[in-house]
């Protein structure tokens, strides 16, 4: 792999001061509604804010601490301290599906538009030069029924007759027109040039695993496709062009449980740069007794089971597709009749790839530049706002219950945000791979610092990390194939 040394980009020096620092700010509700009375906002071309997202975001900048001097006068511009006029600058929220499959709502779903809104009001005052909008959720998600449930072409267009350059984009190449196996698949979507593809090769994360890469497998695609991505000594991510050219993302993500990954935040919400999910090994075939980590032990219902779906997504046939993964189905159940749970792709606590993946991915957009190549220096900043103003807790990220949790966080740096999300939540961090890794040593570092230099700064004080604990009162019921192994307390 080429490297290069350039020198760090503005916008990483600007951002780089803040690193180990978290700033939590309260909801004034537990909800995306008007306030009762508006918030006087001079820096903005309304000269308010009337919806709760806005004023939290708002006070959120505040305590950040960012452009304190012209605090609360027409001058002031807290992003201007992190992106430099004339920025490429892209929103990265959480859109993973049209619906919820809990029945609960989107609001705990996806990050909420008067959210991503909010924010687009202040990356506007820097005056950049182009703003995106985008995410990759899952396959079968329908982009056009979410952009209407969302009121995302509402947004677009009254920042369009602003005269601001706002475009809402699906860096999906791969679309099923239905979320079951056997659903019509519409491929290679986007031109691959608006791609850039890049192999890690031996400095992947999933590379002391690659002497089993035939296992490497992601829920409802062919896993002839992974095996020409991943290999021992091959692993290779396309990412959204218009990631590698942004000279900032902002990480907008929803606060979730996650069934493979134990939280989705600042870290997982990356996973949506990529733009063909046979690029992304979510876990390995087989139960951890045999080499895998789809689920535990050695279950051979399965075993047979994962066998059926093989055969079904390498199948053109659509009928025998569903004939398969509905016989697949019925295995699994036949595994719980005789004492298994009825966990399955990796949803547990023993899933030792999905952490791997998204690491891998956040060095890329930390290091990765246009030409497919990493160089030695970040290439862009990335800031995260996450929104828990209504969070999600049990079987994430597409069928959570909801939390009234009531806050938003920022952070330059998403491990550090993540590990001060696992408190919040009742979590333990350092039982969250995700998490925990992401503190690690390996080549293209995330974090330059210990988790024990996390600072946490809130309206009356700053202390440390370690000192969080779940603002609610009560922990986050986490995802049944983590329940037990990953709470604050708790012997996992």
């Amino acid at each position: 792999m080429q490297r290069s040394g350039e020198v760090l980009m503005p916008n990483c020096q600007r951002g780089s001061a803040l690193e180990p620092l978290v700033v939590l700010a309260r909801s004034p509700r537990a909800d995306y509604g008007d306030l009762a009375e508006p918030v006087p906002a001079p820096e903005l071309p309304s000269g308010h804010v009337k919806s709760v997202a806005g004023a939290t975001v708002r006070e959120l900048l505040r305590i950040w601490g960012l452009d304190p001097e012209h605090f609360d006068s027409g001058d002031w511009n807290p992003l201007g301290q992190l992106i430099k006029p004339g920025s490429r600058v892209v929103l990265k929220p959480n859109w993973v599906l049209h619906y919820n499959k809990s029945g609960h709502g989107m609001e705990c779903l996806v990050t909420h538009t008067t959210l991503i809104e909010a924010v687009l009001e202040y990356v506007a005052l820097t005056r950049p030069s182009r703003i995106v909008v985008g995410d990759a959720p899952v396959q079968g998600c329908d982009f056009s029924l979410l952009r209407a449930v969302c009121g995302l072409d509402e947004m677009e267009g009254r920042f369009s007759a602003r005269g601001l350059n706002v475009s809402v984009g699906d860096f999906r190449r791969t679309v099923l027109l239905g979320e079951h196996i056997g659903a019509k698949r519409v491929d290679d979507r986007g031109d691959v040039a608006n791609y850039v593809r890049f192999d890690l090769q031996e400095e992947s994360l999933l590379e002391p695993l690659a002497r089993d890469a035939e296992k490497f497998r992601v829920t409802m695609y062919n896993p002839d496709l992974m095996r020409r991505t991943h290999g021992p000594r091959r692993h290779q991510y396309l990412i959204a062009r218009e990631i590698m050219q942004a000279d900032i993302v902002i990480n907008l993500p929803k606060l979730k449980c996650h069934k493979k990954a134990c939280i989705t935040g600042a870290l997982k919400n990356l996973v949506g740069i990529n733009g063909n999910k046979e690029y992304l090994p979510h876990h390995r075939k087989g139960g951890n007794a045999n080499g895998g980590d789809c689920y535990a032990g050695n279950s051979p219902f399965k075993g047979w089971a994962e066998a059926l779906l093989d055969a079904a997504n390498r199948r053109k046939s659509k009928v025998f597709q569903r004939w398969l993964g509905g016989s697949a189905e019925l295995l699994v159940r036949l595994a719980q009749a005789f004492g298994s749970d009825d966990n399955m792709e990796g949803s547990w606590f023993g899933n030792d790839t999905i952490w791997r993946t998204c690491l891998d991915l956040l060095r890329l957009l930390r290091y990765g530049r246009e030409d497919g190549n990493l160089a030695h220096t970040p290439q862009r900043l990335l800031v995260s706002i996450t929104d828990a103003i209504v969070a999600g807790e049990g079987e994430g990220p597409m069928a959570p219950l909801p939390v009234p949790a009531s806050f938003l966080t920022g952070a330059v740096n998403p491990a550090a945000a993540e590990w001060v999300h696992a408190r919040l939540m009742g979590f333990d961090p350092g039982k969250i791979p995700l998490v925990r890794q992401a503190f690690s040593g390996f080549p293209y570092p995330l974090a330059a610092f210990d988790p024990s230099a996390v600072r946490v700064r809130t309206i009356a004080k700053e202390g440390s990390a370690s000192e969080i604990q779940p603002l609610s009162g009560r922990a986050f019921l986490p995802a049944k194939g983590w329940k037990g192994h990953c709470e604050l307390g708790r012997q996992a």
